[in-house]
């Protein structure tokens, strides 16, 4: 029962640390070396990586998807420790609009001009913070769909992840006050209830016990009477 209680533990955090990095913004030191549009098929279950699209749209199998093609800055876990190295990274450039993830983008083009406009060679570089979600699945053709971008001095610029600082604070928070929401209903209603059935449990017992015993004394009195 324990394996399996931790199993189930396992699982739970595993998807959830999942859904949370898929979600939330990253941000990455990046040089945009081209910008292209390219129309994608969407017809199978990776349609689930890829934006959803308006009414008008909904039940088409392929779409024109803009792209921006940079160099990238590598990083270790997570991007949190910077690395001298660089790699390519491809970045898709859809709106989310209302749905999901709640980014609310709405500025595609905008966005597609500001990365143009970025355009550098390595000799003559400009380095920028590209910030977006998702991820890069090579063999899926899945790509992170980009959010914003803002130009930088250097590569060496390291951004910190104001939001995903704060949404964990705020998480941490949360989780401590509904624990103790729940101990305190748990002490106040339900503990109660559970000590209440005990004591009804313990005295049915006792009234058993003692209607047992007088039967047993009631048979053994007939058992030890004389015969006449």
């Amino acid at each position: 029962m324990v394996y399996v209680k931790w199993f189930f533990r396992i699982v739970v955090f595993v998807l959830l640390f999942g859904v949370l990095h898929y979600t939330l913004p990253q941000h990455d030191v990046v040089r945009v070396v081209n910008t292209y549009q390219e129309r994608q098929d969407l017809n199978d279950w990776t349609r689930i990586f890829w934006a959803q699209p308006d009414d008008q749209s909904a039940e088409l199998v392929n779409r024109d998807v803009q792209f921006i093609q940079t160099v990238r800055r590598k990083t270790w876990l997570f991007g949190f420790v910077p690395r001298e190295s660089t790699g390519v990274m491809v970045y898709r450039n859809e709106d989310t609009g209302w749905s999901w993830p709640f980014y609310f983008k709405f500025d595609t083009a905008s966005l597609q001009t500001e990365a143009d406009d970025l355009r550098s060679t390595a000799e003559n570089p400009k380095w920028a913070v590209m910030t977006h979600y998702g991820w890069r699945m090579e063999l899926l053709s899945v790509f992170p769909n980009a959010v914003a971008i803002r130009q930088v001095d250097s590569p060496d610029y390291y951004p910190i992840p104001w939001f995903n600082i704060f949404f964990f604070v705020f998480l941490g928070v949360a989780w401590l006050f509904l624990r103790a929401m729940w101990r305190q209903f748990r002490e106040r209603s339900i503990d109660p209830v559970v000590d209440s059935a005990g004591e009804a449990w313990e005295s049915a017992d006792q009234r058993f016990d003692d209607t047992r015993g007088r039967l047993r004394r009631w048979i053994d009195s007939w058992r030890r009477s004389p015969r006449r």
